[in-house]
């Protein structure tokens, strides 16, 4: 289904940086919604670690830089909520009452979708992904994730605290209830992400944590693949044309190149990839 027009008319406001919160807006402006991307004189810091990726999340959005700490800036600020339906925001929040941001989103009635770290008590103890995750057992001691599962985890529920903030502002169309205030806890969303390593469905050893030969990672001769028959059927079929435990299929994978295998996914349809590290091209082998 295509909704790139499900937010047509729909002007956000963000001042989300780093990761969740572009993230978000990103997906926003791909629904059709105007993003006024509003940065500190700093800038984004997502645009000096990563400037392509940056680019590529703030695409078709208006960027400006305002000193929400100056009072002429933050005038500007409450001039562009006028208009706007929606603030988005990804800090503590003592930091979003010290900059006057809930008075803001009450006068203007808006709806204020604020990702933070934690709930509760902790609402303004200082965290990360890497932190979040450690807390709740989705990290290897000794190894770094190769994607932010909270980071991300999180922008998609901001995106969903958009709609159902959209939607309970249109039970109200009068505005009596002022602004509308959803939280998104990145806290939160890495418990949730761990959920099935607490359940003992990928922590190591489990069903997709390593203990099937058929859900696994494999040497080829020239790479690296990931085969992922879970359904018998496709158990079945590895196991009667490569092999059926480990070590056969290790010996077997690592005697013939990638393509090799992928010739053979291709024929007999088996969930079969090859694994690219996070530079290499999207394209797919032949």
């Amino acid at each position: 289904m295509d909704d790139s027009a499900a937010l047509t008319g729909i002007t956000v406001i963000t001042l989300a940086v780093n990761l969740p919160g572009p993230l978000a807006a990103a997906r926003l402006t791909a629904m059709g919604a105007r993003v006024l991307k509003v940065e500190p004189p700093s800038g984004d810091p997502l645009q000096h670690a990563a400037p392509e990726y940056y680019r590529d999340l703030a695409a078709h959005q208006e960027v400006m830089t305002l000193d929400l700490k100056a009072d002429a800036d933050r005038a500007a600020l409450d001039s562009l909520a006028a208009d706007a339906h929606l603030l988005l925001t990804s800090m503590r929040p003592r930091a979003a009452a010290a900059l006057g941001l809930p008075v803001l989103v009450e006068r203007h009635g808006l709806v204020h979708v604020e990702i933070v770290g934690f709930n509760g008590d902790r609402a303004d103890v200082p965290g990360h992904d890497l932190t979040y995750q450690a807390a709740h057992g989705s990290l290897v001691p000794g190894t770094m994730p190769t994607v932010p599962v909270a980071d991300v985890l999180g922008g998609e529920r901001a995106v969903t605290a958009v709609l159902a903030g959209l939607r309970q502002r249109e039970q109200d169309p009068e505005g009596t209830s002022g602004g509308i205030v959803q939280r998104v806890a990145l806290d939160d969303a890495a418990h949730w992400a761990a959920g099935m390593a607490r359940h003992g469905l990928t922590s190591p050893g489990a069903h997709l944590g390593g203990g099937s030969p058929f859900y696994q990672t494999y040497a080829t001769a020239d790479g690296h693949i990931a085969i992922g028959a879970v359904e018998p059927h496709f158990a079945s079929t590895v196991g009667q044309m490569i092999g059926s435990d480990h070590d056969t299929l290790t010996r077997a994978f690592a005697a013939r190149p990638t393509q090799s295998w992928m010739e053979l996914a291709r024929t007999h349809d088996l969930p079969i990839e090859p694994i690219r590290t996070p530079t290499a091209p999207a394209s797919r082998l032949a």
